[in-house]
């Protein structure tokens, strides 16, 4: 599994980016989500970012935002790109990225096949594509929720933009997951929690390990 590199996401303590940054992640996450039990404050994820070398890609993720939270976010957050995990529009994707000059992830999650008609429709104005199991309806937050879609309804597919397989990885499965759909980069969050929010030293480098 030469080559793929690994997003850890929903980070909230220095020790355990440390751990990220050591064992190899080549993305961390930022959660600005009240309702998500890894959200963090602008001020401990400013701290956070600044323990980030240079060559790991610092990334915010929020959901459906307004301009002032992203305004904020983006002055005093030093981050290197914006992950939209809500409901937003293509239309929304593109005055983002526009507005903020920064590479735009967009999460879209999947359940079915009919699922991906859906993602092909922000392939114009995403730089990357976060494929990402889509949530049970009535749901609090969008993801981490732990469970993997079923990896075949996207095995052998290609897209014009760089995309990472996300939904119930962690390492005992992000081979096989790897394998049947042929993913370069994979994101991790409550599959290396101990708890929900709470990340595991030892199970971030478990999980580093499993795709090195």
């Amino acid at each position: 599994m030469d080559g793929v590199r690994v997003k850890i996401c929903g980070l909230t303590r220095p020790e355990h980016l440390r751990a990220a940054v050591a064992a190899g992640a080549g993305y961390v996450g930022l959660v600005f989500f009240p309702k998500s039990p890894r959200n963090v404050s602008l001020e401990a994820a400013a701290a956070l970012a600044l323990e980030v070398p240079p060559g790991v890609a610092k990334v915010a993720l929020v959901v459906d935002p307004d301009d002032a939270l992203l305004d904020q976010i983006t002055a005093q957050v030093p981050i290197d790109m914006l992950q939209l995990h809500g409901g937003e529009s293509p239309a929304r994707v593109a005055a983002i990225r526009a507005r903020y000059g920064l590479p735009v992830m967009k999460a879209v999650g999947i359940a079915e096949a009919s699922d991906l008609e859906k993602l092909d429709t922000y392939l114009p104005v995403a730089d990357q594509i976060l494929v990402d199991a889509k949530p049970p309806k009535g749901a609090e937050v969008p993801g981490g929720m732990g469970v993997p879609f079923d990896w075949r309804l996207i095995a052998g597919r290609h897209w014009s933009k760089p995309w990472m397989l996300a939904g119930g990885l962690t390492a005992q499965n992000v081979g096989l997951a790897v394998k049947l759909t042929g993913a370069r980069q994979v994101d991790v969050s409550s599959g290396v929690e101990s708890a929900p929010g709470v990340k595991d030293e030892a199970l971030i480098r478990a999980f580093l390990g499993a795709v090195a």
